[in-house]
């Protein structure tokens, strides 16, 4: 005769395993909410309408620094307010953070290079180029989405290397303004992050 443990632990296998399962997937994987993307790109919007002033063009550069600072820490709070619902889901924002911070590495590192070197209208399509390789070295635990978001930006920084410098700004706002804008409203119409 079996005992009810027994017909417990048969029983229920099955679904503990699933439910398991299922939690392990969760910890893989994170969904960048759309709110961010609409914060981000506004951000990035209102940079380029600032950088775009007569009294502020020649300082342009510390604009979008500002702005990268208050883009990030904006994007990192959207996500923190996520995080916090559960355990499994810090653990996957952690390793979206693990995956963006090399590229912004090594675009914070070209940044300081470029500009002493005096080649600053070559800045935004590096920036969008690794800002579009962080996105897509980091859709690997994220939704599909980051990872075309990701190519739309590379491919953005390969026109950008070819524009005059007097459309840099406009190529950044489109970039990091209109790309980011345009993702969220995929990702709320579509439902999928």
């Amino acid at each position: 005769m079996r005992t009810l443990r027994a017909f417990f632990n048969e029983a229920h296998a099955p679904l503990m395993l699933r439910d398991l399962r299922s939690a392990l997937e969760t910890a893989g994987t994170v969904a960048v909410p759309g709110a961010a993307g609409f914060t981000v790109g506004a951000i990035g919007l209102g940079a380029t309408a600032l950088a775009s002033t007569d009294a502020l063009r020649p300082y342009w550069l510390e604009v979008w620094l500002i702005a990268a600072a208050a883009g990030a820490v904006a994007g990192a709070l959207m996500l923190g307010e996520r995080r916090s619902r559960g355990q499994l889901l810090a653990a996957a924002a952690v390793k979206l953070f693990a995956r963006l911070l090399p590229s912004l590495f090594v675009g914070a590192v070209l940044t300081v290079v470029l500009w002493r070197a005096g080649v600053v209208h070559a800045i935004p399509g590096v920036w969008l180029l690794l800002y579009g390789c962080a996105l897509i070295h980091a859709s690997a635990v994220a939704t599909r989405g980051l990872a075309i978001l990701g190519a739309l930006f590379a491919a953005l920084a390969l026109a950008a290397f070819g524009l005059p410098e007097s459309q840099q700004l406009a190529i950044l706002g489109l970039g990091f303004g209109e790309l980011h804008i345009l993702h969220a409203v995929v990702t709320l119409r579509t439902g999928v992050d």
